[in-house]
């Protein structure tokens, strides 16, 4: 995320930077590609509101990183519908120690999130918050959700203590004097996240903070690239393919795809903003993306959460 495009939209809580949020939705000369590859949406329903497929593709378009923050489920459904694009909804999961709007932190609070969305055309997902999320959830209450999306975003402080690498005091509470030490660091941590956590989706995948930004071929070396690639790839984690951030560019993107990895399309949007996905279209037709390359939610028993033991976050004896 150089200047516009780098800065993430936590919420407004957290932030306290004037930078440009990862709200942001593409440029208005994308918008072309989006309507000839996107069909009419369907008529309003549970099956009519399955996402149209990309033309030529033959995949359903899915938008899995939808927050309903200061909005409802039914005007976003509109947007839904208008954009002919389905969508996944993801609320911020984990302890009360991560301020955002809304926090499920408990069975209690998750279940009147899923409830609330029960009956809708909508996959139904969380966005889990540091390395602690999954202890807030029995197995059998994170089992309801169809996926976790995870980011590599919060990340260990020098004191061992959570810190939002968007925030503008980034440098004081991380060492990041010597860029190559971070970003192995870094990289080791995107590698354990995937391998310990019980997780569908890695997010904002590639995303650098401010200070590493600018130099993203730099940072991001073939040999970085692989190692996380390689990860998500043996455990089955699918990557964030970002409309908002317009990430990962192509050069990881093409090497995760030769690696055999799955992708996600994803807006971070928020009300009217999600269902952009110009950046996503763009990149699937570059890669040649078909269905076999892309996301589906998986079915009751290979979920990540039960696929893992929820808590630990380690692969449990039949994970694998």
């Amino acid at each position: 995320m150089t200047s516009n495009e780098n800065q993430p939209a936590r919420a407004v809580s957290e932030r306290r930077s004037v930078q440009p949020s990862r709200r942001n939705f593409l440029a208005a000369g994308l918008a072309g590609l989006s309507a000839a590859l996107v069909r009419p949406a369907p008529a309003a329903g549970k099956e009519s509101a399955e996402a149209s497929p990309a033309a030529g593709r033959g995949f359903p378009l899915v938008d899995f990183h939808v927050h309903l923050d200061n909005s409802t489920i039914d005007k976003v459904l509109e947007v839904s519908r208008k954009r002919g694009v389905k969508l996944g909804i993801v609320e911020h999961a984990g302890t009360k120690e991560n301020k955002y709007p809304v926090v499920l932190s408990n069975d209690e609070e998750l279940g009147r999130y899923l409830a609330m969305l029960e009956g809708k055309p909508v996959y139904r997902g969380v966005q889990a918050e540091w390395t602690d999320w999954s202890g807030c959830f029995s197995p059998a209450a994170a089992a309801r959700l169809d996926y976790v999306l995870m980011d590599a975003m919060t990340f260990p402080g020098k004191d061992g203590q959570r810190v939002k690498l968007w925030e503008s005091d980034v440098e004081s509470r991380v060492e990041m004097a010597d860029r190559q030490a971070f970003m192995e660091r870094f990289v080791d941590f995107h590698v354990e996240l995937i391998e310990k956590q019980p997780i569908d989706v890695f997010g904002n995948l590639s995303w650098l903070p401010k200070p590493l930004a600018d130099e993203y071929e730099k940072h991001w070396t073939p040999a970085r690239i692989r190692r996380v690639v390689e990860a998500a790839v043996e455990h089955r984690v699918a990557l964030e393919i970002s409309s908002s951030l317009k990430l990962p560019k192509l050069g990881f993107l093409k090497i995760a795809k030769q690696a055999g990895a799955r992708f996600s399309f994803g807006s971070n949007g928020r009300y009217p903003n999600m269902g952009q996905l110009d950046y996503c279209l763009e990149a699937a037709r570059k890669l040649g993306l078909t269905r076999r390359d892309m996301f589906t939610p998986a079915p009751d028993g290979r979920k990540a959460v039960q696929r893992k033991r929820l808590a630990g976050g380690t692969p449990s004896a039949s994970g694998r």
